[in-house]
């Protein structure tokens, strides 16, 4: 046994004896980690003990492991790594600037088993062969996610995006070159006019990161009511009331879907509605608190802002058979405003792409739309308003 780990072995039966939780007493398990990596230094100069080394990278170390999420820890406090994933313990990848990289860091099946049930020890959520996925958050925020056999074939699949604010209001993302002035004002006085709007993008364009810019132009005696899958937003105001999901329990009760918190979140007096992400059928939920007069913003997975108005329009048929797109293409031109498309190069630049206002017309199966702004492959250039009549083809009309 090195000297390391005979040190966080001791540190660790400290911890134990005291009854000390590392996660609520951080600073508290410093001090212990210091004075244990002290003590033992001193015993190695006079006893036939291993050397430690550098005391102060001993100690480092010895505190990422009891305190922390041991050899993933610096990666988590690492700010310009966006997410960490492995398929398998071996490989530990990690996702900096929109590009990934194979890390050097190895790991076991036993030790990957440690680190997630550690991860998943604040959430409350649970992972077995009964629920194979698991979906939570961390304290500091990042979203993890697993996947375990036989869902996956043989090894745990884990991530965890970590959510990197490197932009928090629209002059934010001007100055980053994701966005520009003109368009960043025109968005400002469309959500502090109450316009409904849906952010579109791939995984990783940075749609969270836009929704949560967006807020800043929100008025700021606006009571705020957020709900997701699990927190990831972060609005800058007082007033706001944040929801989150909850999977059911060993019973198979006590399961809290994103339908029934978009419709608990109108019975809390909100002036805005956002949600965090429409998958499913909550996206009819949604259209209908937006028709009733409340503003509301959203993201959604989709290729162009085109092909996000037609998600938008087949998504609520999954809610049963009796909606049907005779209902939901009026509902959509009326309740949607502006779809703001985002995209992320090759490269790892991320900005938006097209801004599409939603007309409220409704002819022969088209909902009429003009796009506003149009990226050139340079710049984010604001169009001449020309009315296109866009066939929602993925809806059976």
């Amino acid at each position: 046994m090195d000297a390391v780990s005979i040190v966080e072995d001791e540190v660790r039966e400290t911890i134990r004896m005291r009854g000390i939780d590392p996660s609520d007493e951080p600073s508290r398990i410093k001090n212990l980690v210091d004075a244990a990596v002290a003590d033992y230094d001193k015993r190695s100069m006079v006893a036939a003990l291993p050397v430690l080394g550098e005391p102060t990278a001993a100690a480092t170390r010895i505190f990422h492991s009891v305190a922390g999420f041991g050899e993933l820890q610096p990666l988590l406090d690492d700010p310009e790594i966006e997410e960490i994933w492995w398929n398998h313990p071996g490989q530990v990848f990690v996702s900096r600037s929109g590009r990934s990289e194979l890390t050097s860091i190895t790991l076991t099946e036993t030790r990957v088993k440690d680190l997630v049930e550690r991860m998943l020890k604040s959430s409350g959520r649970r992972l077995d062969f009964s629920q194979p996925f698991v979906d939570a958050a961390l304290a500091d925020g990042s979203r993890l996610h697993v996947a375990i056999p036989d869902v996956t074939r043989s090894a745990w699949a884990v991530n965890i995006r970590k959510f990197i604010a490197r932009a928090n209001s629209l002059d934010d993302m001007v100055q980053m070159g994701s966005l520009t002035a003109e368009a960043a004002e025109f968005l400002s006085t469309c959500v502090a006019g109450g316009l409904n709007l849906l952010i579109s993008g791939a995984t990783g364009a940075g749609k969270t990161t836009m929704l949560n810019a967006l807020t800043s132009a929100v008025g700021p005696r606006e009571r705020v009511v957020t709900v997701e899958e699990v927190f990831e937003l972060d609005v800058p105001l007082r007033d706001t009331v944040g929801l989150q999901c909850r999977q059911p329990n060993l019973e198979g009760h006590g399961e809290i879907p994103l339908r029934r918190l978009v419709k608990e979140a109108l019975r809390m007096r909100p002036d805005r509605l956002m949600v965090g992400e429409v998958r499913e059928a909550e996206s009819l939920d949604m259209l209908i608190a937006m028709n009733s007069g409340l503003p509301g913003m959203s993201t959604v997975h989709a290729n162009s802002a085109h092909d996000a108005l037609t998600k938008l329009c087949t998504l609520p048929l999954l809610a049963g058979e009796n909606i049907t797109a005779d209902f939901i293409l009026p509902t959509v031109a009326s309740c949607l405003d502006l779809v703001i498309h985002c995209v992320r190069t090759p490269q790892g630049h991320r900005y938006v792409s097209e801004i599409l206002a939603v007309g409220g017309r409704v002819e022969s199966g088209t909902i009429e739309t003009t796009m506003l702004f149009l990226h050139d492959g340079q710049d984010l250039q604001r169009r001449e308003a020309v009315f296109e009549h866009h066939k929602l083809s993925g809806a059976p009309l």
